[in-house]
């Protein structure tokens, strides 16, 4: 049995909040995934969710270290005594690292964990086979598209891992994504992600066939005039699309010969915690890679001959 309890945490970036998951293990003992952020009231939910079931938190488990899905993690760990799982990479305080590409069995209760890199470079996905189910962590969304943004995330890797999903678990049926509702048509939603990312790649090689372009330029050409808030999340999502296409060698860059405007600066460096406050600013910096400064101004064209 699986119950999603959703944290009060809702952002641009968190949709309507982190889900959390509570399932039963068995011999009175339920696992959390993803425990979310450090709100006593969820954590009271997260308990009484595992007694309604007659079980006790006794396994904590991450699929990856961004702080609206794990900042919770030590002080739930604390009061109910559980153990903590995390991916090997996950810098996240944990007690446990995750078997990759095995089981992870806990009494009654098997999680297959597939590595996930791509969103984070420490991003695990789990397979429960009797219901056919699958928790993707922030790696697929139960609406809009997940950010996908260097250095801690990068393009290659999440498409192989979204090859991987569409190959692996073609007979999946559910995913319990990190935010959003539960999807109940797991093979539509991979597909209608590969396909968002094939779109997005196509719309920046159409883009820059017509000549040369810099990261703002294609961001004011491709996303919705009125979305500018987002822009800067935009604009990480086109570095890392094109830093793939450079890897395959259909995109070369070089300096843009000037300086970016004051306006375009702040879309590819913006001042996170003047925009939303510290706390905020956290978890955007983590999701965006924006401790990554981008000072270099660079414009990106497309390698003559290249397919």
């Amino acid at each position: 049995m699986v119950t999603l309890v959703r944290a009060a945490n809702p952002s641009p970036m968190t949709l309507s909040g982190t889900n959390s998951y509570v399932l039963d293990c068995g011999a009175n003992a339920a696992l959390v995934i993803d425990p979310g952020p450090p709100l006593p009231a969820h954590f009271d939910a997260l308990v009484e969710a595992a007694a309604a079931s007659g079980s006790a938190i006794r396994h904590i488990v991450l699929t990856h270290g961004h702080p609206d899905h794990t900042a919770g993690a030590a002080t739930l760990a604390a009061r109910t005594g559980a153990r903590v799982y995390a991916h090997p990479a996950c810098r996240v305080a944990h007690d446990v690292d995750l078997p990759l590409e095995a089981e992870l069995t806990i009494n009654s209760l098997s999680l297959r964990t597939m590595d996930a890199p791509g969103h984070s470079f420490d991003h695990a996905i789990f397979y429960l086979a009797p219901e056919r189910a699958l928790f993707t962590g922030d790696t697929i969304l139960g609406e809009g598209t997940s950010v996908v943004a260097p250095p801690g995330g990068a393009m290659p890797a999440y498409l192989r891992t979204l090859a991987r999903l569409s190959q692996e678990f073609a007979g999946a049926r559910t995913i319990y994504p990190g935010h959003g509702p539960i999807v109940e048509d797991a093979p539509a939603k991979i597909a209608e992600y590969i396909a968002h990312r094939h779109m997005r790649e196509g719309q920046i090689a159409a883009a820059l066939s017509a000549g040369p372009r810099t990261i703002p330029d294609l961001v004011r050409e491709i996303y919705s005039q009125q979305r500018v808030a987002l822009w800067p999340a935009m604009a990480r999502q086109i570095l890392a699309h094109l830093l793939a296409l450079e890897e395959q060698g259909r995109v070369e860059s070089s300096p843009a010969g000037r300086a970016p405007s004051p306006a375009e600066f702040e879309m590819l460096n913006p001042d996170l915690e003047a925009i939303v406050g510290a706390q905020e600013a956290a978890l955007l910096q983590a999701e965006l890679g924006t401790q990554m400064r981008l000072d270099s101004f660079d414009e990106y064209r497309l390698v003559k001959g290249a397919q």
